[in-house]
């Protein structure tokens, strides 16, 4: 199986599973892989980690000979059918996190974006080489980086598909920290770990305020965050929070 998903306790794990090809993404793991992420969209997970298989790798990037000698059409479903799938990371009603412990180029890196966190290992290397074979990013790639790391900075990796390591990435914030210690698994679940302290609900319309306020003006966009925080109140963990801060207690919340 080119996509493996476990359960650890709160955690969903998925894990890309083709160390031979550095985890590189055919059409086949993108079915694979939207297929795990609906069960995970209906399990009990409160959080959901990526990681790759293998030592070099996160994910190297499409399986490039499938993309040769295509018709027109398929082109624009290969583009769609990767879009679809990140999307429903991005969609998820939980946190994610991309652990980048190796390389992360192309397709990798846009599924990495589709995250709501990314952390990387040292070894970290990430990229958008497509320009390279005169191409360019089709999965996600030209308008989520720009949306994180600034319009300038996106199109300098874009329109270099140079390679960036690791403390290059933390201090340009695509990604949100560099962590050596233990397993790939281990630092996600070490990351998302103060998370899960937190309201699910909560935690949705959070980042739903800041995602969807980033793409329109400051106005529409207070609209959207006096919309969402209205909605955060009508919640039962709202009441429940607000109780435990008068009671002085820990919060007992219930994900809604």
């Amino acid at each position: 199986m080119s996509v493996k998903l476990e359960y650890d306790g709160e955690f969903a794990h998925i894990s890309l599973n083709r160390p031979e090809v550095l985890n590189a993404l055919s059409f086949e793991v993108l079915s694979e892989l939207s297929s795990a992420l609906t069960r995970v969209a209906e399990s009990d997970a409160r959080a959901l980690i990526f990681t790759g298989a293998g030592e070099k790798a996160f994910c190297a990037g499409a399986d490039i000979p499938e993309l040769m000698n295509r018709p027109l059409m398929q082109e624009l479903e290969g583009a769609a059918k990767g879009q679809a799938v990140f999307n429903q990371i991005a969609a998820l009603k939980i946190p994610s996190i991309a652990v980048i412990h190796g390389y992360a180029f192309g397709g990798g890196l846009e599924l990495a974006l589709a995250c709501t966190f990314r952390v990387a290992t040292e070894r970290a290397k990430v990229g958008l080489p497509e320009v390279k074979l005169g191409l360019i990013p089709g999965y996600g790639g030209t308008q989520r980086l720009p949306r994180l790391v600034g319009e300038g900075r996106a199109l300098d990796m874009i329109m270099s598909g140079r390679t960036v390591a690791a403390e290059e990435a933390e201090r340009i914030g695509l990604v949100n920290r560099i962590d050596n210690e233990g397993s790939p698994l281990e630092i996600g679940k070490r990351y998302l770990e103060p998370y899960l302290k937190h309201s699910l609900c909560a935690l949705f319309f959070a980042r739903e305020a800041v995602q969807r306020g980033g793409r329109t003006g400051l106005e529409d966009g207070l609209r959207i965050e006096r919309d969402l925080s209205t909605l955060a109140y009508r919640s039962d963990d709202a009441a429940e929070g607000l109780r435990a801060f008068v009671e002085k207690r820990p919060a007992n919340f219930k994900d809604c």
